[in-house]
């Protein structure tokens, strides 16, 4: 089937999911799209799937976007907190998103975006796609209990993906064709791999994140499911280029598989 019958005149939705590091998978997806002249209209984003697409409907290439998690610390030390619930304070990688972002609404970015972040106090999972765009970036990705939660309109948010790790809901009614990238994939592993607190704590989150999206996954046209991201941490930056590689390749396979 030629790529211009599938995509001429139809509107493109991409669904990026959560995964920290893992979710640099994302950034290579988008490569293997536009290298294909596939430009998706409408993001649907969680946690780093937020990031990700905020960067592209903001116009970044994709050096920008792999620049951009590069260079942005972390777990910078001097960000640690005493007075928030968290460790770090999400609140200071503020200055990091207004050097690196040219649209400070999304009003202002080029493609529509949707970010998800779990409202704390009330427990509910709420959707953001206009008004001031940093903060709602920030809440999305604010993983507890590394990340203090974003104060916005005096309510306290925190990582979308507590509730909704895989937000393709936003695009149902958008979007003609929805693409997915799903970087919270979920593989058996030994009891070996589980000997002390963080790593049962990086297993149940993992758990977590997957019972929320598991029943979604078939909703895309064509999911992205990169496969070899099981031995990069969620917040391992050494990871930041095999994880770009590895979604690059997954969605090189995929896209010649579905348009051959």
């Amino acid at each position: 089937m030629k790529l211009e019958t599938i995509v001429n005149n139809k509107s493109i939705g991409l669904v990026l999911s959560g995964g920290g590091v893992k979710g640099m998978a994302h950034i290579g997806v988008l490569k293997a799209l536009i290298q294909r002249d596939i430009y998706p209209d409408y993001i649907s984003g969680v946690s780093a799937g937020a990031l990700v697409g905020g960067l592209y409907a903001d116009g970044a290439s994709v050096e920008d976007m792999l620049t951009f998690f590069k260079e942005t610390p972390l777990l910078k030390y001097n960000f640690v907190t005493i007075n928030k619930p968290g460790l770090f304070d999400t609140d200071k990688y503020l200055s990091f998103f207004e050097e690196s972002f040219t649209a400070h609404y999304f009003e202002k970015l080029e493609k529509r975006l949707t970010v998800v972040a779990t409202n704390l106090q009330k427990g509910r999972v709420e959707y953001f796609n206009r008004g001031e765009l940093f903060k709602a970036l920030l809440a999305s990705a604010a993983l507890p209990p590394v990340f203090s939660p974003v104060n916005i309109d005096g309510v306290l948010y925190a990582d979308g993906g507590i509730m909704n790790n895989f937000p393709v809901e936003p695009l149902v009614d958008s979007s003609d064709i929805i693409f997915g990238c799903y970087a919270s994939s979920l593989k058996e592993i030994g009891k070996g791999q589980i000997k002390n607190a963080l790593q049962i704590s990086q297993r149940a989150n993992l758990l977590m994140l997957h019972a929320n999206a598991a029943d979604k996954l078939c909703v895309p046209d064509l999911l992205f499911v990169p496969e070899e991201l099981g031995g990069i941490g969620v917040l391992d930056k050494k990871g930041i280029d095999k994880a770009f590689n590895v979604g690059y390749d997954c969605a090189n396979r995929k896209l010649d598989d579905w348009l051959n």
